[in-house]
């Protein structure tokens, strides 16, 4: 799932955001592939229709430290977006949003499942809801998974 870095102009003025400032990211689904869209705090009205989720960051210095900081509601929201997804894709990023989430003990492992198709899931429980999930299992491999953590981050300004 291709999904271009912030390109650090704000999406209502036009302007360039600068390092430091406080700004809104927004992720919307369109056309069935995810866009962000980055807005400064001046021009920020509140969530917009249409967003899958978004959070409030800065703009990082050339200094800054590159260690992402997850933002377990963000991981969520992407997670329960796309429940009903078919492309291998999004199957792909929903699976390492689920593996990420486990190890921020948002959900937790039960059980790994072969369906009479010869789809493998995994069943995990949501701790917030208790609700039992099913997790296509793409059957990607230790660098795809990495792969696709990194385009996740990306995806969600944890570059």
């Amino acid at each position: 799932m291709e999904v271009p870095a912030s390109v650090r102009i704000c999406a209502a003025t036009g302007r360039e955001l600068i390092p430091g400032e406080r700004v809104y990211g927004v992720l919307f689904d369109e056309a069935g592939k995810f866009v962000r869209k980055d807005y400064a705090a001046d021009a920020w009205c509140g969530p917009l229709p249409g967003a899958v989720a978004f959070w409030a960051g800065r703009i990082p210095t050339a200094k800054a430290a590159r260690k992402p900081t997850f933002n377990d509601k963000l991981l969520l929201d992407c997670f329960d977006h796309l429940s009903a997804a078919t492309e291998p894709n999004r199957l792909q990023f929903r699976f390492v949003v689920a593996l990420l989430l486990m190890r921020r003990k948002k959900l937790k492992f039960e059980d790994a499942q072969r369906k009479p198709d010869g789809a493998d899931v995994l069943i995990l429980r949501d701790i917030r809801t208790g609700q039992r999930l099913e997790v296509a299992d793409p059957r990607l491999t230790e660098e795809q998974i990495t792969a696709v953590q990194d385009e996740v981050f990306q995806v969600l300004g944890w570059e």
